[in-house]
């Protein structure tokens, strides 16, 4: 992972061994069908037996590509969230070069990844469940996101919108957690919460962070 001219963290994809023809065209096959099939049943009705068998390759194939569904979801994700952080990145550029401050910047981000999250659920809570573990390097995409948040409070704490000395790793993982996979399910699914309702309810925490110099002004859903 490396930085941008803004300090916040880019993801970057690790080095990857050429591949043969014939391997790379039965990844695209796995992928295509793999997409078709999520689709049509659901992610979690789906098998992997039932892609490799769909897929025409054999189930050895299938896992030297994929060890699991939850690394075929990640390679699924990979082209979202690529766009995801480009926007990102250039959505808060933008915000910065407005000279907004970076609390109204988290504003928007963390609305972004609520809305991205329940777009892409079923994917990513596929992926959490079988290769998202904390130590994992394939937990990327959500360590991105964390070290997104940890980068704006960092940059709040030095233009003095928010108190010196507050334990921010911890808060940025309070205002993720509703987003994360199984419980944005308990409360998007289970709960039956709109986007807008927990959007709202971590936005409204970060405006208690910057209660020192005024309340934040409401930002409109994006």
């Amino acid at each position: 992972m490396k930085r941008s001219s803004t300090s916040l963290p880019i993801l970057t994809e690790a080095p990857q061994r050429a591949e043969r023809a014939d391997a790379v065209a039965n990844r695209q096959r796995i992928l295509a069908t793999a997409e078709r099939l999520f689709v049509k049943r659901g992610v979690a009705n789906v098998h992997m037996a039932d892609i490799a068998k769909a897929a025409r390759v054999g189930q050895g194939t299938l896992y030297r590509h994929f060890v699991n569904k939850g690394e075929l979801c990640l390679a699924l994700l990979d082209a979202q969230m690529a766009e995801f952080q480009d926007r990102t990145l250039s959505a808060l550029r933008e915000m910065s070069a407005r000279r907004e401050r970076k609390l109204e910047q988290l504003l928007w981000f963390l609305d972004a990844v609520v809305r991205f999250n329940a777009r892409h659920a079923p994917l990513l809570c596929a992926a959490q469940r079988e290769v998202m573990l904390p130590e994992s390097p394939t937990g990327a995409p959500f360590q991105w996101q964390r070290m997104t948040v940890i980068g704006l409070l960092q940059g709040a704490e030095r233009d003095g919108e928010i108190e010196a000395g507050l334990d921010l790793p911890v808060i940025a993982d309070v205002l993720l957690a509703p987003t994360h996979p199984p419980v944005f399910s308990f409360l998007h699914v289970a709960n039956g919460y709109t986007l807008d309702r927990i959007s709202a309810a971590i936005q409204h925490v970060v405006r208690g962070l910057g209660c020192r110099q005024g309340r934040l002004r409401q930002r409109p859903h994006v």
